[in-house]
């Protein structure tokens, strides 16, 4: 897997993850404020579309993931 795949799959299971934990009907409710994670995964999506740069990428990159296959 590469390090921008894998970006991506952390960044939709920290979505999902955080909406689960932060919508009142969701049988894992704790409290809104997951909500607000929700918005900062969402804001760092769009930052890195625009800016062609990401720190999680980065960091994986670091751990050895390759960039590309």
């Amino acid at each position: 897997m590469t390090s921008w795949q894998l970006t991506r799959v952390i960044a939709g299971t920290f979505i999902l993850l955080s909406l689960a934990l932060g919508i009142e009907g969701s049988p894992v409710f704790q409290h809104v404020g997951w909500l607000g994670f929700t918005a900062f995964v969402g804001i760092n999506l769009l930052q890195s579309g625009v800016t062609r740069w990401c720190l999680m990428e980065r960091i994986l990159r670091k751990l050895g993931l390759p960039a590309t296959e």
